[in-house]
């Protein structure tokens, strides 16, 4: 007969060559057909490289092919695994040449048809018509010295064969590349692998995960194969009444799992139900091992099926590795990624949830001195995760001690041992840092964290057997399960049971269901971010952390478990709220910069770093937001930091924080800022005022000095410090620049939100000269980055890391892509060692090539090199100068876009409170029986008022601008005097006033008097108590200190007169 693979000799004769000598050895000498069938994919891999036109790197190895084209999105899930078992079983084949059986390379063989089939299909014909694998004749004498000779003939061939593809690759359109992944996803969709091709994939895997596996060899029907100690065995065939399961996972002698193993196109869940669990009924003892019952009549703990292909929701009962635990007859089968390890399974067994469940109610919380909402938190979680939720979100404001909630979280879980190990997702090796610290100086029992538990950090690569805690980044995570090279490396699905993803919201996809017509062209991997195939991969539960979570976060993780936010945190008094802004407004800004057509107009070219005069073609005109960027205007920058100096004191404790448009620019305002202070007669340090951006040495050293020093209190940035930064100092923020994003402008104000009284600090100024604050104060918190045309680095580097969908993703990375490509031509040796540092010795050149393969997910760890590019203009890249003078025209106070005055916001709050009245609830107790309010009514109240962006603090800043009068009332008296008319009273002289008249009603002794400081001091913080002393003293400050039980133990009945008393004084003029 002629051979399966003939078909491939009228283009690739090579290949012809090696399935042919691999077919006729198959019977004879099945060794030399796998180390055939291992160069055969090698040759295949080489030949797909050149037919995309893929530079090979020098030194490659298979399975840096395999990898590069599983990036490049050119190999299904199921052609990874082909290729990466025939390269393994080749591996093998050298070292163990006695150990290779005719039906393992013929299960190999059959396999490598497949490959070429589909070779054929995509990279040969189109129109070929798909043949079936015929097993190869029996030959009592082969000569395979022909085809021996054959070979060496067209291996000298190979190289000129491989240069003619490249040559054809470089003409090829777009469209033609694409079909070819339609193609690709066609045959993989249509192809069905038979139960023994299956069985010899899920042994693979097996065998990775840390079982011997090998169905011919480790067969109880075949061989009378029987479990041993100290092995961990995955028995083929293993006898149970009434037949046979596919395989029996012994650890020892102990029967832990069963596995079902189906044809490719058997739905899955069914063959769990109807023969997987049947059968964990009617195992029965056939010799030395051990079997333990768990519920009901199942006799075997862990349950599985599957038909080897990976997990897709599309077609969920029909992938994936289907798994059920016996023992927990209440939660469902669900489907996992891989398969457990003998290790995995073993700490499975010991874990007892409901001794956990009992164990956690138990714990002790207040060894961490949470704030409530941190308790509150914490308990959310854990009443999720004991309910069985897998994923979970949970949102709260930035500086409102997220890490702090996760550390005694993670403490909590592994302590009650209802997490074994927990893995702490981070985007940035710098996050994972400060991750770190925080862990070693949070202090349980008088021990730091670490000292208690293991903790792994940044630099280990894998947990040990002790460990449970492992910091790493979402990039080296991947890395290490999806390209590793090394299969002992490779995390197995239990390593971890719990996982923690820091700053959840930043630029990652959002994982989709794909379209019937997008499944006949793209795989999985295209619509799930990389931290999602992470979550995906392991069998653990999921809590995501976020201060502004975004429509692609939610998407993923669901809608939060728990909310606190910002509102909240300043209303509850743990963050400082900031007054209304203050626009700054001149000429330019308003009018905005143009040239006339056939004007000459000097340019700086950065490339050159020269100016020179251009005649416009056309008339050209730029408004603010393109300040700076596309026109250098230091005549606008100058009248803007001429007047800031009035408001800013450099030599104060507090420090500012200014956002500019470029690296250029940065350097700008640090110039013209210190010429401004000396022009105002202010003696300032030099070192008062500095530039942090990706450009300058050792960025992150300066981050720490901004944060740990005097010095400087005035820094300017563009992208660098948006995030991820903790400076309690920040007092102010600057707008030079504007931004799209709202998520964005969220994250660069909450660099101020942080409480600290050692400067006494009571809220934090937003200084607004481009027109910021009130663009986005129509956009919704899940706006997404608008997109434009012309983008720069900084704007295609925060789309692509904001993409949501296939289209996004590819569309900016090609753009970005081509953008560096272009950079990088026009930078000087100087500036590529300069950019090589920073790298840690990678070259410009490698890197672009490696953002070709960059996910959303992978881009935010780069923010350094983005940036210092973002620096360095290639030839072409022009901006225009203007010297046109600029002034000043107002410095105004924002209260959003429709409120040009003060008085038009005391108006409008006006109007709102009496067309509510009668629609709010918490509005009418406010103005009638203002002693019945709870703190919860007034926290919702606030909030509601928060959304229409009336606020406590922007109340009073209008009321003194628009009277003259500097009343510091609180939210309570700006409603009553809107409603009734009633004069605003100062908060503290109206809580002074009413605690005076407790302090009359009795002689109080000095234990009574240190409550009544405390009452004091916590209705100066927030003005209401409660309607009755029972629930007035439920929350903190009070609770720690024994609260409602305590204070009626010191009080006695007096307690209630205290509580009246407070109430009736507060707002004495209101009726009851």
């Amino acid at each position: 007969m002629s051979s399966n693979f003939s078909f491939l000799r009228k283009k690739w004769k090579v290949l012809a060559n090696l399935g042919e000598t691999a077919e006729k050895n198959v019977y004879h000498d099945p060794h030399t057909t796998i180390m055939k069938l291992r160069l055969f994919a090698e040759t295949l891999a080489q030949i797909i490289f050149a037919s995309e036109n893929l530079i090979e790197k020098k030194g490659a190895s298979q399975i840096d092919r395999i990898h590069l084209l599983k990036k490049e999105g050119l190999l299904e899930p199921e052609l990874v695994d082909i290729f990466h078992m025939i390269r393994k079983k080749g591996n093998n084949a050298v070292h163990n040449a006695d150990d290779v059986e005719t039906v393992e390379a013929m299960a190999l063989l059959q396999l490598a048809f497949r490959l070429s089939v589909w070779f054929m299909e995509v990279y040969g014909e189109w129109n070929f018509a798909d043949h079936s694998f015929q097993a190869p004749v029996k030959e009592d004498i082969i000569d395979l010295d022909q085809l021996q000779k054959e070979h060496n003939e067209e291996v000298k061939k190979l190289e000129r064969e491989l240069e003619k593809a490249r040559f054809q690759a470089e003409a090829e359109q777009e469209e033609t590349r694409a079909k070819r992944k339609r193609l690709s996803a066609q045959f993989v969709q249509r192809t069905k692998l038979t139960e023994a091709e299956t069985r010899s994939i899920i042994d693979e895997k097996l065998r990775v995960a840390g079982w011997e596996a090998n169905t011919s060899s480790l067969n109880h029907y075949n061989c009378g194969t029987l479990p041993e100690k100290n092995r961990n065995m995955a028995i083929a065939e293993w006898k149970v009444k009434g037949g046979r399961v596919d395989y029996a996972l012994f650890i020892g002698l102990k029967l832990v799992g069963l596995i079902e193993a189906k044809a490719e196109h058997k739905t899955i869940p069914s063959a769990l139900d109807s023969q997987t669990k049947v059968y964990a009924k009617k195992v029965k003892q056939l010799a030395n091992e051990e079997i333990e019952p768990t519920s009901g009549d199942y006799l075997v703990p862990f349950l599985y099926a599957t038909n080897g292909r990976r997990y897709l929701k599309q077609v969920k009962e029909e992938s994936g590795i289907w798994f059920w635990d016996s023992r927990k007859p209440k939660v469902h089968a669900y489907a996992l990624e891989g398969w457990h390890s003998p290790s995995d399974l073993k700490s499975l067994l010991k874990q007892n949830d409901q001794e956990a469940d009992e164990k956690l109610k138990k714990e002790d919380i207040t060894k961490f001195a949470l704030r409530p909402y941190q308790r509150k938190a914490v308990f959310t979680v854990e009443e999720a995760y004991s309910d069985g939720k897998r994923k979970m979100l949970l949102a709260m404001a930035t500086g409102t001690g997220k890490t702090r909630t996760a550390i005694a979280l993670m403490y909590r879980l592994i302590n009650t041992k209802k997490a074994r190990r927990i893995l702490f997702l981070v985007d940035r090796n710098s996050l994972g840092k400060q991750t770190e610290d925080a862990i070693k100086d949070t202090k349980v029992d008088g021990l730091s964290f670490s000292d208690i538990f293991d903790v792994k950090s940044l630099e280990d690569m894998a947990p040990e057997l002790v460990t449970k805690v492992h910091i790493t980044t979402v990039q080296g995570m991947v890395r290490r399960l999806f390209y590793s090279s090394d299969d002992k490396t490779i995390p197995t699905v239990g390593q971890y049971d719990f996982i923690i993803v820091d700053e959840a919201h930043r630029g990652y996809t959002s994982d989709r269901e794909m379209s019937d017509e997008e499944m006949e062209f793209r795989n999985q991997d295209d619509y799930v971010s990389q931290y999602r195939r992470v979550i995906d991969y392991f069998d653990a539960a999921c809590l995501a952390l976020t201060a502004t979570p975004a429509l692609h976060t939610t998407d993923i993780f669901g809608m939060p478990i728990f909310k606190y936010s910002y509102t909240e945190a300043v209303i509850e008094g743990f963050l400082v709220d900031h007054e209304p802004p203050y626009l700054f407004k001149t000429e330019l800004s308003e009018a905005g910069i143009s040239f006339e057509k056939d004007q000459e107009v000097e340019v700086y070219d950065d490339a050159t770093k020269e100016v020179v005069l251009e005649k416009l073609e056309d008339t050209v005109h730029f408004d603010v937001d393109q300040f700076n960027k596309k026109v250098i205007t230091e005549p606008f920058n100058r009248v803007i930091l001429n007047t800031l100096v009035d408001y800013i004191d450099p030599s104060s404790k507090e420090k500012t924080l200014i956002f500019a448009a470029t690296d250029q620019h940065a350097d700008l305002i640090v110039r013209l800022l210190k010429e401004a202070y000396q022009a105002r007669g202010d003696d300032i340090e030099d070192d008062a005022i500095t530039k942090i951006t990706g450009s300058i040495y050792k960025p992150l050293d300066a981050i720490k000095r901004f944060k740990n020093e005097r010095l400087p209190n005035v820094v300017v940035t563009v992208d660098l410090l948006t995030t991820g930064i903790d400076v309690p100092a920040i007092t102010n923020i600057v707008f030079m620049r504007r931004v799209q994003s709202r998520i964005l402008y969220d994250q660069m104000l909450g660099r101020a939100t942080r409480l600290y009284p050692e400067i006494g600090k009571s809220h934090f100024n937003i200084y607004d000269a481009v027109g910021i604050y009130n663009k986005l104060q129509k956009y919704t918190e899940m706006k997404p980055v608008v997109k434009q045309q012309s983008m720069t680095i900084r704007e295609l580097v925060d789309g692509f890391s904001q993409a949501k969908t296939e289209k996004e993703t590819n569309y900016f990375r090609e753009q970005l892509t081509a953008k560096l490509q272009r950079k990088k031509q026009g930078m000087d040796t100087e500036a590529k060692e300069k950019f090589s540092e920073l790298a840690n010795d990678k070259s410009i050149d490698e890197w672009v090539k490696e953002i070709q393969y960059y996910t959303p997910s992978e881009v935010k760890q780069h923010d350094i090199l983005f940036e210092y590019l973002e620096v360095y203009r290639t030839k072409g890249d022009k901006r225009f100068i203007s010297y046109l003078d600029d002034a000043v025209t107002a410095v105004e106070r924002g209260y959003g876009e429709a409120n040009h005055r003060p008085e038009d916001y005391l108006n409008g709050f006006t109007k709102f409170i009496n067309e509510n009245l009668n629609e709010i609830p918490a509005l009418q107790l406010v103005c009638t029986r203002p002693r019945d309010l709870t703190k919860k009514d007034l926290r919702e109240l606030m909030a509601v008022l928060e959304t229409k962006n009336f606020k406590q603090s922007h109340l009073q800043t209008a009321w003194k601008q628009s009277k003259n009068e500097d009343i510091a009332a609180d939210i309570i008296s700006f409603i009553r005097q809107a409603a009734l008319g009633e004069a605003l009273v100062d908060h503290e002289t109206r809580i002074k006033r009413a605690m005076q008249k407790v302090h009359s009603l009795h002689e109080w002794t000095p234990r009574q008097k240190k409550w009544l400081d405390r009452i004091e001091k916590q209705l100066l913080q927030f003005p209401v108590l409660a309607p009755n002393s029972e629930d007035a003293f439920t929350e903190e400050p009070f609770v720690s200190q024994g609260g409602y039980k305590q204070l009626r133990r010191d009080f006695g009945d007096h307690i209630d007169a205290v509580v009246e008393t407070i109430n009736d004084q507060l707002y004495a003029s209101a009726s009851s």
